[in-house]
């Protein structure tokens, strides 16, 4: 006997369908508290969902960095934004060393208005560190709409490849499991953006193809556990296998959920403003992901009687 056929025959310690109740009422509180911070987005000012960045919406960005040496004198926001000739979203980074500002599109005399109008309330600046992008209204449409191509493209991806190894069903709640945590991760940039402003942008986007596979890669360890079980133990009912293929596989899960958090964790805190909600959304949807694999997918395999298809022992063919 294997160490995988013991693991498997072997009571388990954690029975998670006890449970089932308690996970499924934590993941419809997220749910709730996801799709409402959607909605009052949408009813807001941002007049969307998610508060979109520069990417989505076009327009310019400059970035200068403070040329003050180990200390800078201090400065606010709105000392900034009065100083400048337009309206334009401040933010000071790095405990004010650096100034960006987002505006709509600027012409290049424009531009160079905004950087002196910053040498005068914030300099002396390094000249050789200013950064100005600016992005069309087309394009940041595009990117937009390639960002959600994306996502649709790698959800029908991942329907067709547990549909071919495994079931319909079990595809169904694979994607189940990738809506939920998508949504809570929006979710939570949504209530983000209402009370702190923040915008997401294309590197949001790339966070949740990230994550979305992160999620299907936890959720198809679950299934295959699920298989091997069903040719070793094919008596045991649907809820004690889900029981032991989760007690099977959780410290697995958490191992590797932990091992890619904390360096995510050390991005959040030393990468720098311009990765700072990228790996805020990764820790988040990996985080999320996991206990969908867990808590979300295996206690509903049993309410909705989820059983692979049996190969015979001998033949191989499907019964």
């Amino acid at each position: 006997m294997t160490s995988s056929s013991g693991a498997i025959l072997r009571e388990p310690r954690l029975r998670i369908n006890r449970h089932r109740r308690l996970c499924l009422s934590i993941t419809a509180v997220l749910v709730a508290l996801s799709v409402l911070g959607l909605v009052l987005s949408w009813l807001s000012p941002i007049k969307a969902p998610l508060k979109p960045g520069l990417d989505f919406t076009g327009g310019t960005s400059i970035q200068v960095e403070r040329n003050c040496g180990d200390r800078c004198a201090e400065l606010t926001v709105q000392q900034v934004q009065d100083a400048l000739p337009a309206a334009a979203v401040v933010q000071l980074l790095d405990d004010g060393q650096a100034v960006s500002i987002r505006s709509s599109a600027l012409s290049p005399a424009d531009s160079g208005a905004f950087v002196d109008a910053l040498e005068q309330v914030a300099g002396p600046l390094i000249a050789t560190d200013t950064q100005i992008n600016t992005i069309g209204p087309v394009l940041g449409k595009q990117l937009l709409t390639s960002s959600v191509l994306a996502l649709t493209v790698s959800f029908a991806a991942v329907a067709l490849y547990i549909s071919a190894r495994y079931a319909r069903l079990y595809a169904a709640l694979a994607l189940l499991a990738l809506a939920h945590d998508v949504l809570i991760t929006s979710g939570l940039f949504a209530w983000l953006g209402l009370f702190a402003g923040v915008e997401v942008n294309s590197l949001f986007a790339v966070a949740l193809l990230t994550l979305a596979g992160y999620s299907v890669n936890d959720t198809v360890v679950v299934f295959d556990r699920i298989r091997e079980q069903q040719r070793l133990l094919p008596d045991l009912s649907v809820e004690d296998q889900v029981d032991r293929a989760v007690d099977g596989t959780l410290t697995r899960s958490i191992y590797t959920s932990l091992s890619t958090e904390i360096p995510i964790l050390a991005l959040i805190l030393f990468g720098g403003a311009s990765l700072q909600w990228f790996a805020v959304a990764l820790f988040v949807g990996i985080a999320v992901g996991a206990w969908s694999s867990v808590a979300v997918v295996p206690p509903l395999l049993p309410l909705m009687g989820g059983r692979l298809p049996q190969r015979a022992a001998t033949s191989g063919v499907v019964a």
